[in-house]
């Protein structure tokens, strides 16, 4: 594969993905959800032999004091309410109050069941809220500096034809290639069908920075070692060869990936699904940009260097 000789057709690519998630995100913004912004969120299932609707459940919660609530229906008649941080006893009547609804529509006497089960219930302050979202953003500037420090000093060896430096700065452009489509699919889902990030989807970029950089350095590594036994001249043939003889390696290690993850995704619970996307969509740009963004960015910044 002929790789390199088609780079500007890859960069013209990458540059519509990012340049489109950049316009996302800037109409549409980021959805945070309560580890962010505060407030809380209950998941319930309401166990009535008749159907419950979100309208109905809103008229039941009127008369409480519930800032900015919304209702999301999910799995087996259960339902993820957000709204702000309430007090015990305001929780307790939101209980109560969906108890009697749940009666109303008649009581599931086959099952035997009580007619609303919490299943999840989280209370978090803003305060709380704005200081998680500080430090999810050192943590990932944290990740970003290491991971330049550490390319810097395995390849310092490697001096001709590009610097040891620069291999780590490539690193970390593809690293914020990732990242920045991750995040603008993300905010289309989120204005469209409410998707909000949390804490896991933070930890699901810190997966993906990880799991990214690690293809990129094998590739990388492979560039190292061609260039060691062949010296710098022909540099962009070189790694073109690299990328030819680990692109097999990459991309089946991206699919035995995928194939997990999405089976997690389509048959695990409705709380780690959007964790699980996170995962699906940084993976796939991951082992996308490893291949044909990052390694030929590398002959990129070899001729201007020339230059």
């Amino acid at each position: 594969m002929k790789i390199i000789k088609h780079s500007k057709l890859f960069f013209i690519l990458s540059s519509a993905m990012f340049l489109a998630s950049a316009v996302s995100i800037s109409f549409f913004g980021l959805k945070f959800g309560i580890d962010f912004t505060g407030g809380s969120l209950m998941e319930v299932q309401l166990n009535g032999k008749e159907p419950i609707t979100s309208a109905q459940i809103e008229g039941s919660l009127a008369e409480l004091p519930l800032e900015s609530l919304a209702i999301q229906p999910s799995d087996n008649n259960s339902y993820l309410l957000r709204f702000g941080v309430v007090s015990d006893e305001t929780h307790q009547n939101i209980l109560q109050n969906l108890e009697k609804l749940a009666a109303e529509s008649g009581e599931n006497a086959e099952r035997e069941a009580r007619t609303v089960e919490e299943l999840r219930y989280d209370s978090i302050g803003p305060v709380i809220g704005k200081e998680l979202k500080e430090k999810s953003v050192i943590a990932i500037l944290i990740v970003i500096g290491a991971i330049i420090i550490y390319i810097a000093w395995a390849f310092r060896k490697v001096t001709k034809p590009v610097p040891s430096w620069q291999y780590g700065i490539i690193a970390v452009l593809a690293l914020v290639h990732d990242v920045g489509i991750t995040l603008g699919v993300f905010s289309v889902l989120g204005h469209f069908w409410g998707v909000e990030l949390d804490i896991a989807f933070v930890a699901a970029i810190l997966t993906v920075l990880g799991y990214s950089v690690n293809d990129t350095i094998v590739i990388f590594d492979r560039i190292r070692e061609n260039v060691v036994h062949r010296g710098s001249h022909g540099f962009e043939e070189t790694v073109n060869e690299s990328i030819n003889q680990t692109i097999t390696r990459s991309l089946n290690t991206g699919l035995t990936t995928l194939f997990v993850l999405i089976s997690v995704y389509a048959f695990g619970g409705v709380t780690i699904r959007y964790f699980m996307l996170a995962l699906i969509v940084g993976i796939v740009i991951g082992t996308y940009s490893s291949i044909f963004f990052a390694s030929p960015l590398l002959v990129v910044f070899n001729k201007e260097r020339k230059k």
